[in-house]
């Protein structure tokens, strides 16, 4: 797995002049600009990939489809394309285009220093760091605008589907108790709550538990919690999923039960951040993001690899890890 991830990385950066390395490469000891992300529309940092080659976008796409599961692959390639039709509902206004998404990479595969990457555009936020043999993924945001595209009141496209339709399942399996306790608020936020923020913490736990739940309510909050964590290609997924302490999670909901009408959602656990949001354009617009408290960026596998370099003395000992 991590041989495919380093090599559809080289395939990318051996396509690169000295031009686009000097503008797309930077050092992953760049913790401000690492941190340093986001899910609205505007220019970013890197190679924008309207300006690429034919041949070096099929290469971004590469890396993005070797770190994501084929389905989440398929649902970022959608996210990319709703831009041209966003631009066309809203008459070119705002110059919106599938070509509007930039490509940073950090250091470069090979030998034992860190590296990483990121593939950002409005919607949509991959952020890839390898050290020590170990691939983090996270903050991970997937968002959709038009979030439904329908004929006749039928979806035709929908591609964050399951992350409404799940938890829409969970809160009809639970009992009227747990509903009580999962449902926390009639008004939902305007968008998620942790935004763009370099960092996230926990926060005092909000919700239903599995405990509460019972068995098969339970075992769904579990597997809204694998779905997204299978937005990874699955050895990395997996990997997430054995950290997974289940029964620390907590389930909340907020606005609205009614289909078309605003609702947000969380998942909560000692490391876990998992949020929906779907409350702009009459209900018509989602935001999720997975996001780990100590792990965002890398930043957990980044400190154990320069405390082992520390310890070993490496290079590397004096980077800001």
């Amino acid at each position: 797995m991590l041989h495919d991830v380093a090599d559809a990385t080289r395939r990318y950066l051996n396509l690169l002049d000295g031009d686009q390395r000097e503008r797309g490469l930077r050092a992953v000891t760049d913790n401000d600009l690492r941190h340093s992300w986001s899910y609205t529309p505007g220019a970013r940092p890197g190679l924008v990939l309207g300006d690429l080659r034919r041949d070096q976008r099929k290469a971004v796409h590469g890396m993005l489809a070797t770190v994501l599961s084929p389905h989440a692959y398929a649902q970022a390639a959608a996210v990319m394309a709703l831009e041209d039709v966003l631009d066309h509902r809203e008459a070119g206004h705002r110059d919106r285009h599938s070509g509007d998404f930039w490509t940073l990479l950090f250091g470069t595969p090979g030998g034992d220093e860190p590296w990483g990457w990121r593939v950002e555009g409005h919607h949509l936020s991959v952020n890839v760091v390898v050290a020590n043999g170990r691939v983090s993924a996270t903050p991970f945001f997937l968002g959709a605008n038009p979030a439904r595209v329908t004929y006749r009141g039928r979806a035709v496209a929908q591609p964050l589907r399951l992350e409404e339709e799940l938890a829409r399942e969970l809160l009809d399996r639970m009992g009227p108790t747990a509903r009580r306790l999962a449902v926390v608020s009639d008004t939902a936020p305007h968008d998620i709550r942790s935004g763009n923020s370099p960092r996230t913490s926990p926060s005092e736990p909000v919700g239903v538990t599995p405990a509460q739940l019972g068995k098969p309510a339970g075992e769904l909050l579990v597997d809204i919690v694998r779905f997204y964590f299978d937005r990874l290609a699955y050895e990395l997924a997996d990997e997430e999923f054995a950290q997974l302490d289940p029964e620390r999670l907590h389930f909340s909901w907020e606005g609205s039960l009614r289909r078309g009408e605003g609702h947000y959602y969380r998942v909560q656990g000692p490391e876990l951040l998992i949020e929906y949001d779907n409350t702009a354009n009459e209900a018509n617009h989602v935001h999720t993001v997975w996001r780990r408290h100590s792990g965002d960026f890398g930043d957990d596998l980044l400190a154990a690899h320069y405390e082992t370099s520390r310890h070993t003395g490496a290079r590397g000992v004096a980077q800001n890890g």
